[in-house]
C-alpha cells in the first residue's frame, strides 16, 4: 500500500480507542496502551519503510508541547497546550505536503479525515491500519519461519542414513567409525 519514504500521520488516541487490544488495555492503564500502540506501530514502521509520526492529544496539558523519537524511526508528538490532536495534524500535513511524498492520516474521525483529504492527505481508517500492522506482522512471522526452515540439513532426506551417521560422528571429532 505504502512506498518508502511516504508519510503516515497517526491520531494516536483514536488508534487506542478503535483497536480493541488497545481499548482494553486503556481501561486498566492508558500508558500501557500508549506504550503498546507505539510499539506496533515502531514494527510497522520498520516494515513498511515509511516516515511515521504519531500525534498525542495534550490539549488540557500545560507546557508547549514535545517531540521525541520512539526506537530511533517513530516520530511521537505531544501537542501543544490548547492545541487539539486533529490541529497539530493538519498543521503536520501542510508541512510535508511541500515536501512532494504521499501522507496519510490515520484516524476514524470522519471530519479530520475530511479536513486532511481538503489538505492534500489520503485517509487511512484505524480499522485500515489495524488490518496493515496484522498483515506486516504475519509477514513476518512468515519470513522468520521460512528462514527456520531453510537451515535445517537439507540432505537429511538425501543420504542414507548411515552415511549420515558418519558424517555426524565426523562433525563432532569421534572420527569416521
Amino acid at each position: 500500500m505504502f512506498q518508502r519514504e511516504d508519510v503516515l500521520l497517526v491520531d494516536g488516541y483514536n488508534m487506542i480507542g478503535a483497536w480493541p487490544e488497545l481499548a482494553v488495555l486503556k481501561s486498566e492503564k492508558l500508558e500501557d496502551a500508549r506504550d503498546r500502540l507505539l510499539e506496533m506501530l515502531s514494527d510497522y514502521q520498520s516494515y513498511a519503510g515509511l516516515i511515521l509520526i504519531v500525534v498525542f492529544d495534550a490539549f488540557r496539558v500545560p507546557g508547549v508541547g514535545a517531540e521525541y523519537r520512539h526506537r530511533k524511526k517513530l516520530k511521537v508528538v505531544y501537542t501543544r497546550e490548547r492545541e487539539t490532536a486533529d490541529e497539530c495534524i493538519e498543521r503536520l500535513v501542510g508541512e510535508w505536503t511541500s515536501v512532494k511524498r504521499n501522507i496519510y492520516v490515520a484516524t476514524s474521525d470522519l471530519v479530520e479525515q475530511h479536513v486532511a483529504f481538503g489538505r492534500g492527505a489520503l485517509r487511512l481508517s484505524a480499522r485500515e491500519l489495524r488490518l496493515e500492522v496484522r498483515q506486516s506482522r504475519a509477514d513476518i512471522q512468515s519470513a522468520i519461519q521460512s528462514k527456520t526452515q531453510l537451515k535445517k540439513n537439507p540432505l537429511d532426506e538425501v543420504l542414507p542414513d548411515d552415511v549420515q551417521r558418519r558424517l555426524e560422528r565426523m562433525r563432532r571429532g569421534l572420527g569416521e567409525n
